[in-house]
């Protein structure tokens, strides 16, 4: 695994367990917040090749 795909993957499981914890707290605009950065590294990773599971 290159650094690109393993960055990539750790933000995105870093952006999903922040997400968790605004639902959690019912924090809505963080939600929305690490919803669209979480929709952001998603495109991206496809953009370039990465399998995200």
């Amino acid at each position: 695994m290159d650094a690109f795909t393993a960055g990539i993957l750790q933000r995105i499981e870093n952006t999903q367990s922040d997400l968790h914890r605004a639902r959690a707290a019912g924090d809505l605009f963080t939600m929305d917040v690490e919803q669209s950065e979480l929709d952001d590294l998603r495109r991206l990773a496809e953009e370039h090749g990465v399998r995200v599971g």
